[in-house]
């Protein structure tokens, strides 16, 4: 083995370990993390090789990624008759965003659930309605910081790609 495929599998590895980390399924991390540095695009049969997995859990995962934004398919000319993929070119805005999606949820979860506990004996639910506006609170601020980070996150972008 190679320095450089000692090097690609170190990082395929710590790739799918984030991606576990995040809650998500390690192979969409190997995946990614094989698209990344990758200098052209990949079909299945390769991802699947490269990988030494199953083409079934490969296809599955594809999809997943595809449906994130997290990759994209590619035209390759040289075989009409296969999809090849390759990273979406702003792959890490579009998991960033993937994530403010899930915040933007839980504070609509909140609102939802401080309304129903507004209906019901407020002396009863005292508890439950301090740690309702707590969450609120806590990922509306959330929202907010996000929202800036994002706004930063293009300046910072273009200026890597002048």
């Amino acid at each position: 083995m190679t320095t450089e495929q000692k090097i690609q599998k170190e990082i395929i590895q710590r790739f799918g370990d984030a991606y576990k980390a995040f809650g998500l399924n390690k192979l969409m991390g190997h995946i990614v993390a094989l698209l990344i540095f990758s200098p052209q695009p990949l079909s299945l049969d390769e991802i699947t090789n490269l990988l030494g997995r199953s083409k079934g859990p490969i296809s599955q995962i594809v999809r997943r990624l595809r449906e994130r934004k997290l990759i994209r398919k590619a035209w390759a000319p040289e075989n009409n008759r296969k999809d090849y993929y390759e990273i979406e070119p702003e792959i890490f805005e579009n998991a960033f965003r993937n994530n403010y999606e899930l915040i933007k949820n839980n504070t609509r979860i909140a609102k939802q659930l401080q309304q129903t506990v507004q209906k019901v004996n407020k002396d009863k639910l005292t508890t439950a309605k301090v740690r309702l506006d707590e969450m609120e609170a806590f990922y509306t601020l959330m929202e907010k910081h996000f929202r800036n980070f994002l706004n930063e996150w293009v300046v910072e972008r273009e200026k890597i790609y002048k």
